[in-house]
């Protein structure tokens, strides 16, 4: 059975809150890219916790019979889960300060950032 786009976000919030991720943002990019409807955007307290809460959401979509992907080596700063339609990136909190993701894909055309941040 094919899974609706919000059970793909879901699924994957789930996981993330269930391995206690921090700061879980959820940003709607449907309007900016034709790669992805959403991105969520979650902190690590460690790059050991980074690795295990990536681990968690690809095997939860996997079981869930979701494609998915996971890109970023163990104990790195950031791991990405490709879920096609929904994307995850997992940080070090310095790592996500330094890239900043909420706000790039939250600018508008004029610049400016979208009062809507997405929080979970």
């Amino acid at each position: 059975m094919t899974k609706t786009i919000e059970q793909i976000k879901q699924s994957a919030i789930t996981s993330l809150e269930g391995l206690k991720a921090k700061d879980i943002v959820v940003l709607d990019v449907k309007p900016l890219t034709s790669m992805a409807d959403y991105m969520i955007v979650a902190s690590g307290t460690s790059k050991r916790h980074i690795s295990a809460v990536a681990e968690s959401v690809y095997i939860d979509a996997k079981k869930a019979g979701i494609k998915a992907s996971m890109e970023g080596e163990p104990g790195s700063d950031w791991v990405l889960v490709d879920m096609f339609d929904v994307i995850v990136h997992i940080m070090t909190p310095d790592t996500r300060a330094f890239y900043d993701l909420e706000s790039l894909w939250t600018m508008t055309p004029d610049g400016k950032k979208n009062p809507d941040d997405g929080s979970v």
